[in-house]
């Protein structure tokens, strides 16, 4: 099929943002930690997969993570700064308990009947250096994510005096950065020495692109999120109880 893997690619953004969206008006905060957890996990996996698209090769689990960011802008707009932290915290100890799991799997004898122990140790053999790099890239950026989002609202609060407004500027100002901070730092330390140069700055350079096209087809959906919390005040008066 012609441009399947772009046609997929698109719609998994707002299957992914419309997922996230939907887990919130379910199961409010705890349903963005759930997602933080899938969506992490998810990423760190599909990332091993190379996929030709839009003229360029890239990695999946870029559309994925990118609804990470999104799921710390929604914490922070409704619930603050301290549970949106606690996303990005419960995000890494979800990376570091999946890699010690997934590496003791290695520890066993595969019995002689056994199939499946070559297929998956292929697939998991670079995950270690993957979900390092990821956890460290995941730290820094998420964290600045958290802080920038919190920084720029503190800012068009005090010049413009309504802590409604301006909320499209907070959350694609966060993101674009923290989003760069991501691509560069993760590529770098997953992909020297496992892909050519060039292949590596054409995933840096389409990786970025996607980030940038997800950032800007994010916000209608935090706008949504705020909507329905507005709408549904359960959803924040039951995470206080």
């Amino acid at each position: 099929m012609a441009f399947q893997n772009e046609i997929i690619l698109f719609l998994s953004v707002f299957a992914f943002f419309g997922g996230l969206v939907a887990f919130f008006r379910l199961f409010g905060k705890n349903g963005i930690f759930a997602w933080t957890v899938i969506c992490t996990l998810a990423a760190n996996i599909e990332v091993l997969i190379l996929v030709h698209a839009y003229g360029m090769d890239t990695t999946l689990g870029n559309v994925i993570f990118a609804s990470s960011f999104l799921a710390t802008d929604i914490m922070s707009e409704i619930y603050g700064k301290k549970e949106a932290n606690t996303c990005v915290k419960i995000g890494l100890a979800a990376n570091i308990t999946f890699i010690l799991i997934s590496q003791s799997w290695f520890l066993y004898v595969p019995a002689e009947a056994d199939t499946m122990a070559s297929p998956i140790r292929t697939v998991f053999a670079n995950t270690p250096r993957v979900m390092l790099s990821s956890l460290f890239a995941y730290a820094v950026c998420e964290l600045y994510d958290v802080w920038a989002y919190h920084h720029i609202w503190s800012w068009s609060e005090k010049k413009f005096g309504n802590k409604k407004t301006f909320l499209w500027l907070r959350n694609n100002g966060s993101t674009m950065v923290s989003q760069l901070i991501n691509v560069v730092v993760f590529n770098l330390l997953a992909f020297v020495g496992v892909f050519p140069r060039d292949v590596i700055i054409q995933i840096l350079i389409f990786g970025y692109a996607i980030f940038l096209v997800t950032s800007i087809l994010d916000t209608p959906f935090l706008y949504w999120a705020r909507h329905i919390a507005e709408k549904h005040p359960e959803l924040i008066n039951s995470s206080q109880s």
